[in-house]
């Protein structure tokens, strides 16, 4: 009696250990599969305005279009179309005074979905030229090796949609040298963006794109994947993320309620609110609207409705 009662014991510890082994694997799957949104906004261009883009763009816009094409390339992210961005902040009136504020990136990028807002400042973004102080003189000619260095500074700010909250800010420069006899910086336009990136700016650039998006990828990794859900129909539930975000038929999330938002009286931020899981549902199709939604079926829980948050397990 006591073996058969130990070897359902250690049966029980086995079934629960392996089911809950199934499911840290079927979340650890989900967490890297399930791709985040991120939204750009245009750079705001502090520098003296002399420069243009090789297609006529501000730099400011320039760069911030050059992140969200390297976004899209790296197929990490969700990233927000600049013209969906600029709609909504037609329409809700935001940005009106210029400059994007973390505020308005938090308020665009919550009506859209959008984990991540990303604004950012050109700072410095040209040429100095110079000389290294070696002079050959023969017959009365002298020659002046000359160099002449790019620099490129971006302020980049990262901000946390929910809350609002800047979760980080950074400074990223880059320089680019070059040395020889005769090196002109005067000339200033590029036919094409090969042209651009073969030059001096174009590789600083580059690299300072680079470095943001390693401060992108280190940032997305501590926010929470989230969806939400677009409406309801008996057992039948749509939610906003589908094929195109990674979502796969047979994925289960968890639903949320979102009680009333609270506001900081002082910095006027948001707090959160107020949360309780109130269920389960399941994929069965992730191909709605081109893979942009999913529909799903209620595995348990009720009182779903419009705008509740779906979230891995």
């Amino acid at each position: 009696m006591y073996r058969k009662m130990t070897l359902i014991l250690l049966l029980t510890i086995f079934v629960g250990f392996a089911s809950q082994t199934k499911v840290f694997s079927q979340n650890a799957d989900q967490m890297q599969r399930l791709k985040k949104r991120v939204a750009v906004f245009e750079f705001d261009d502090k520098t003296d305005h002399r420069h243009r883009w090789w297609t006529g763009q501000p730099v400011g816009r320039g760069m911030a279009d050059m992140l969200t094409t390297e976004l899209v390339k790296s197929g990490k992210y969700r990233v927000m179309e600049r013209t969906a961005l600029e709609q909504i902040m037609k329409e809700q009136k935001l940005g009106q005074s210029g400059a994007v504020t973390p505020q308005t990136a938090a308020a665009v990028g919550k009506l859209l979905g959008v984990e991540l807002a990303i604004i950012g400042a050109v700072t410095e973004f040209g040429y100095k030229k110079g000389n290294t102080g070696v002079n050959l003189k023969k017959k009365g000619f002298g020659f002046g090796i000359q160099s002449a260095t790019a620099s490129v500074g971006i302020d980049v700010r990262f901000t946390n949609t929910t809350t609002g909250e800047i979760i980080s800010a950074d400074n990223v420069r880059k320089e680019k040298s070059k040395k020889g006899l005769k090196i002109n910086t005067r000339q200033f336009s590029f036919k094409n963006k090969n042209a651009f990136d073969e030059s001096l700016v174009g590789k600083a650039t580059r690299e300072a794109i680079e470095e943001i998006m390693k401060k992108i990828d280190d940032q997305m990794g501590a926010l929470p994947w989230q969806a939400k859900i677009i409406k309801v129909t008996g057992t039948t539930v749509y939610i906003n993320s589908g094929a195109e975000a990674g979502v796969k038929i047979g994925d289960v999330f968890a639903v949320y309620s979102k009680g009333e938002e609270l506001i900081d009286p002082d910095t006027g931020l948001s707090l959160g609110a107020e949360e309780a899981k109130i269920g389960e549902i399941g994929v069965t199709s992730n191909n709605i609207g081109n893979g942009k939604a999913s529909k799903c079926v209620i595995r348990s829980g009720g009182g779903f409705s419009a705008g509740y948050l779906v979230r891995i397990k």
